[in-house]
Formats: structure tokens, sequence, C-alpha cells
């Protein structure tokens, strides 16, 4: 691994795998888990939230003084807000009133304004976390809002990267990967565009 970056966006992804050893003993396969947990933002998102502003960047979306604004439970806005503070983007994030304290003083440390919204309200309202960030998109000028659930370089960065990167650092020995059922959709769905001609995936 290189020592030196020239960015802290460099350093996203290429996470290690780890062996299991006490938990996985009497267990004849070896069992490794991804530690995502060992990007610079703390998350697997910090990989969407690049691949999806680069995205926007090419296609035109985003230009300097742009604002990007989300709707998130937290580390997809992490993600966003650590690429945003290097590119030089202001940001906005909607977040329902169930998020930790901590989770909003982290936002609002990488620069980010954040909107909180009560989270009893039925998701089409447009008081809701989406609708106001559907409602501050279309209000700001310049604005742009990545849309993580639909936005297909969400999938995308999971495809070209994790994916990828458990294949080759394993040697190609994956025989089995394992989907935690609360983890993202889009992850699934980007390993599994990777992986399902070479492994078996276990829900």
């Amino acid at each position: 691994m290189n020592k030196e970056f020239n960015s802290i966006l460099e350093y996203i992804g290429k996470t290690p795998l780890i062996k299991l050893n006490k938990m996985a003993k009497g267990i004849k396969s070896a069992i490794f888990i991804k530690a995502e947990f060992l990007n610079p933002g703390g998350s697997v998102k910090d990989r969407i939230g690049l691949k999806m502003i680069e995205a926007a960047e090419r296609e035109g979306k985003l230009r300097p003084g742009s604002t990007i604004i989300e709707a998130t439970a937290g580390n997809t806005g992490v993600g966003l807000a650590l690429v945003a503070a290097v590119r030089g983007y202001r940001c906005i994030f909607v977040m329902p009133d169930k998020m930790s304290q901590d989770k909003v003083n982290l936002l609002k440390a990488y620069g980010a304004e954040v909107i909180i919204t009560p989270t009893s309200l039925p998701p089409d309202s447009p008081e809701s976390y989406n609708g106001v960030a559907d409602r501050l998109a279309r209000e700001i000028p310049g604005a742009y809002r990545p849309n993580q659930f639909e936005n297909p370089n969400n999938p995308l960065a999971h495809y070209l990267t994790t994916g990828p990167e458990i294949w080759e650092d394993s040697r190609g020995k994956v025989e089995v990967f394992v989907w935690l059922a609360w983890a993202p959709e889009a992850l699934y769905q980007g390993h599994q565009n990777t992986l399902k001609k070479r492994i078996l995936i276990l829900l």
C-alpha cells in the first residue's frame, strides 16, 4: 500500500480482509470480514459518496459553486460530506429526528448544513426528509441531489471496487459471500453483479 496520498479521497476503498479466528473456531472454512470501517469516513458509504459525486461532475451536474442536497440517515451523508469538503461544494443534508446528535455533529464538522424533520411523517409527505430534500433541490440554484436510493452509481461503486477487491485479495478463493440483511441493498447488488458467476451468495 502507498504510504503517501495526495488527498484523503485516495484512501477510500482498498480495505483489508481480516480473518476471524476465535469466532470461527471449529469451522473448517476460513472466514474473513471486509473492514469497511477503515474507510476515512468510517463506513462503506464513502465509496458511493465518491462515485456519485465523480459521476455528477463528469455529467456536468456539479460545477464550482454547486450545492449538494441529500436525504440521509447518516453514513451516506458522511461519505458525501467528506468528498464535498475536499472538492469545495456546499452541502445540505436532511435527516429524520431519530438520528443521534453525534451523527449531526459529525456532518456539521465536515462543513455541512443539517435540517431535521419529524420521523412521524409519512414518506410521501412534502415535509418528510425526502420531501424537504426534493423541495430544496428545486429551489436552490445550482443544486444537485444524488438521490442515493435511485442513483445507479451507488451499486456501481461496489461492482467496480468492493467486489473486485474481495476477489483479488482472496486470490479468487472465495466460495461464499454472506450479505447481512440490514446492509444497503445497493451493496448487495454491486457484489452480486461482480461475484454471482463465481461464488455462492447467502443472505
